[in-house]
């Protein structure tokens, strides 16, 4: 995600069709690079695209919401993984995501209310050794446990209250 410019969303948009070639078949990349831009898919952003390349917003976003790598919502300041892949689960992936849900009280694809965490769950993060995992901004967290979830979170939110 790219710093704000304070462009409006009508010059962000511009900018990067300019990188593409014109047409609905640039709808994609063209999400992709708003997605990087504001770190999800506003709706004025949206908008904007919806009036240049020839689609209404109702199409767009039914295309977004195919696939899984576009976002709705602004992304937390952490990106919290829970791995649900199949060693994970039979090592109690499950209750993990569970306790993890409790506590931030989100649902997957969810940010906190106050912009700390974003959650998703992922098929798998290739560490079947240390299942269950959790990744946090990257940093895997190996053998998770429910009763380690409250000491992870912590963790995290006093990382954020000490960089103030």
């Amino acid at each position: 995600m790219s710093e704000p410019t304070g462009a409006s969303p009508s010059q962000i948009v511009s900018k990067i069709m300019e990188k593409h070639p014109p047409g609905q078949e640039s709808l994609v990349p063209v999400l992709q690079d708003i997605q990087e831009e504001y770190g999800y898919l506003t709706e004025d952003a949206v908008a904007e695209l919806s009036k240049r390349i020839g689609l209404s917003e109702n199409e767009i976003y039914g295309v977004a919401t195919f696939f899984k790598q576009f976002r709705f919502r602004p992304p937390g300041e952490h990106s919290l993984h829970v791995c649900l892949g199949t060693a994970c689960h039979v090592r109690g992936g499950r209750q993990v995501m569970d306790e993890v849900q409790r506590r931030l009280k989100v649902e997957p694809g969810e940010t906190t209310e106050d912009g700390t965490f974003d959650l998703e769950r992922v098929a798998c993060v290739g560490c079947c050794a240390l299942a269950p995992v959790v990744v946090v901004d990257g940093e895997v967290h190996p053998r998770m446990m429910t009763k380690k979830v409250q000491a992870l979170i912590k963790n995290y939110r006093n990382s954020k209250d000490e960089e103030k």
